[in-house]
């Protein structure tokens, strides 16, 4: 099954991670898990950007769900910019998207996906109100 990004979607952050030979499968490709942890990288860093930090003693996000459609295979070495957009800010939610291409081939992209994040008071183990900056920069 393939999930298609929304049209109506913000830019909020653009990373770029260095592809480590690690990274890599037997196959010679970018491990498939690893899209993931490039999406959470990128997430984190527009966070941290934002002025939004995780605090796993107070405040800050979970996933709720993540998906990844794999377009073509990435290869070392590589640098991979990560695109990564805002959209549907509920109570205590939003959706991330992201986009994969290698900063050598501009508009080619290799994945695309997914996360709905919460915020949540890591202490009670509940979900809380999007932070009023924080809904402002996903609104």
């Amino acid at each position: 099954m393939r999930i298609e990004l929304p049209e109506e979607k913000k830019l909020v952050h653009q990373s770029t991670i260095v592809m480590r030979w690690g990274d890599m499968d037997a196959m010679g490709h970018l491990n498939n898990t690893v899209y993931f942890r490039y999406m959470e990288i990128a997430r984190l860093d527009w966070l941290m950007a934002a002025g939004c930090p995780i605090n796993p003693q107070g405040e800050g996000v979970v996933i709720a769900n993540a998906f990844c459609n794999f377009i073509r295979q990435l290869e070392f070495p590589a640098e991979v910019l990560v695109r990564t957009y805002v959209s549907k800010p509920g109570r205590s939610s939003f959706d991330t998207w992201a986009v994969m291409e290698r900063s050598d081939q501009p508009g080619v992209v290799h994945a695309t996906g997914g996360a709905t994040v919460v915020w949540v008071d890591f202490p009670r183990q509940k979900s809380m109100p999007l932070p009023d900056e924080l809904r402002r920069l996903v609104s």
